[in-house]
């Protein structure tokens, strides 16, 4: 599994907001076979399929909030730091995941763990998870 999506895992559980796999990777389950019946003589119209309500975006933000006070661990700055972010989530945030990370996302400069890397990791990650479906406030995207 990518960097990104433990990170992703880490914070939506198994499934996303948008429903389904996070990874798109369960199959739907199999029709059930019915058995067919007779027809009345008169016609009723079908009524149309309604569409599922749309699950509700997961608020990032709240569960990181979540995690950090049922961990009781205030030094953690994940608002802005990657490697603290990634500790929250207890995942390996060595130089060695963030350079794969910053691979995965698109980073074009110097993969060298410098705070330019790293903020902009941070940034995008914040991006990455609204895209997917997430709620991320401005001040932790921009």
């Amino acid at each position: 599994m990518s960097i990104f999506g433990k990170i992703k895992t880490a914070i939506f559980g198994d499934k996303g907001p948008l429903g389904g796999s996070v990874f798109g990777g369960s199959k739907p389950a199999a029709p059930t076979p019915t058995q067919p019946q007779a027809t009345p003589q008169t016609h009723q119209p079908q009524a149309a399929p309604t569409a599922a309500p749309a699950a509700q975006p997961v608020d990032v933000e709240a569960v990181l909030t979540g995690i950090a006070s049922r961990k009781g661990n205030p030094d953690l700055n994940w608002r802005t730091s990657i490697v603290d972010l990634m500790k929250l989530l207890d995942l390996d945030s060595s130089l060695a995941n963030r350079k794969e990370l910053a691979t995965e996302l698109g980073y074009s400069g110097a993969k060298d763990g410098s705070a330019e890397m790293n903020i902009w990791l941070h940034k995008a990650v914040m991006r990455e998870l609204e895209k997917s479906g997430g709620k991320v406030p401005a001040g932790l995207k921009d």
